[in-house]
């Protein structure tokens, strides 16, 4: 909106000029999304406290958690607040990709509340079932695949996808394409939601891969960058940089009130909504594989809960002494301050892995 309103006037005011340049509207778009979580975030929690909307804890879960019961949940919503709103002053209201990824990530919020809000109404930890929520995550995520290849318009590489390490070696998936982008969609829903079970666990995690992604997609829209890298040259998804920096912004001020001990949760509303975000944006700019690096963390916690059904079912043994991943180090007697750091840190090793893989071609 601001491109729009103040950028012309840079023939009278060449100070103006400046929101012609993504780098700029994204410093201020995570600004604005910062102080925006941060200022609004006590009320919001004042509110949700009022109404007794709190946290239910699974009874299977460490018993530690059990004094987190009743903390505010529902938090998701002033994350997506914070992301929306400086998302549509500072990006380019007339680019595509922009649209298709903030009505994905509003779209996830819409089933998270939900299954939080049957949470709450039922004062147990049983949402929606897995099965609802699964049916509408892969209508969103068809949305996705169908937007990424038609945005592409007559272009030739709309199925290819990027390998890591590998130099121009793009292949074409044809139709299956469809389907990659929307298991890349559900899959990271799922595995934000899955992490977040830890006081700033999952909002730590999502600050880093959300500015790893605001670089790459950065990346991906200029051509030069794109040319020189050996990446996919997707024109137009630079503004894509802006929506992740109001991630970012969103994320630091969330974690303002969620750090430990949490003062609010983000709840299915946040975590379905923010990994919808990272799965949307990586299909967007053509780098649905990269994504597996990029979040890694919420990779290893998926596959923790993954390997653990199996086993279970087959053997009738457990891997971990719990899924996902995180608990079963609190009940190997981490302290959980100690896990989410130690997490935090293993996040932004796979975020650096994944940007190496930039030059390691």
């Amino acid at each position: 909106m601001i491109l729009w309103l103040l950028y012309p006037l840079h023939g009278r005011l060449p100070l103006f000029n400046v929101f012609r340049y993504i780098t700029f509207r994204a410093a201020n778009a995570a600004l604005m999304a910062l102080l925006l979580s941060i200022f609004l975030g006590p009320a919001l929690i004042r509110w949700l406290r009022v109404r007794q909307i709190g946290q239910s804890i699974r009874e299977e879960g460490p018993k530690g958690h059990q004094v987190k019961a009743g903390t505010p949940t529902m938090g998701g919503v002033l994350i997506n607040l914070a992301i929306a709103v400086p998302t549509l002053v500072f990006a380019d209201l007339s680019n595509r990709y922009v649209w298709v990824a903030l009505v994905a990530t509003l779209l996830a919020m819409l089933i998270g509340i939900g299954d939080d809000w049957r949470k709450v109404s039922r004062k147990n930890n049983r949402g929606l079932s897995g099965r609802q929520k699964l049916v509408l995550q892969t209508a969103i995520g068809l949305g996705v695949a169908w937007a990424s290849v038609k945005l592409f318009d007559a272009r030739a590489d709309a199925t290819h996808v990027a390998l890591p390490f590998l130099k121009n070696v793009h292949p074409d998936l044809g139709l299956f394409y469809v389907l990659l982008a929307t298991v890349v969609v559900v899959g990271s829903s799922n595995a934000v939601n899955l992490t977040d079970g830890l006081d700033g666990l999952a909002i730590g995690a999502t600050l880093v891969a959300s500015a790893t992604f605001a670089i790459l997609a950065y990346i991906a829209g200029n051509a030069k960058a794109a040319g020189y890298l050996l990446v996919p040259s997707v024109p137009g998804t630079g503004e894509l940089a802006v929506f992740c920096a109001a991630i970012v912004g969103a994320s630091l001020g969330f974690l303002w009130f969620n750090a430990y001990p949490a003062e609010v949760f983000m709840g299915d509303t946040g975590s379905l909504a923010l990994g919808a975000a990272l799965g949307t944006v990586a299909v967007l700019i053509k780098q649905e594989i990269l994504l597996v690096l990029v979040g890694g963390l919420f990779v290893v916690e998926a596959a923790s809960v993954i390997l653990q059904v199996g086993s279970f079912k087959l053997r009738g043994k457990r891997i971990f002494r719990m899924a996902p991943l995180h608990h079963h180090f609190e009940l190997a007697g981490w302290p959980e301050s100690k896990v989410i750091i130690r997490f935090w840190i293993v996040a932004i090793l796979f975020a650096l892995f994944a940007l190496s893989t930039l030059k390691l071609r």
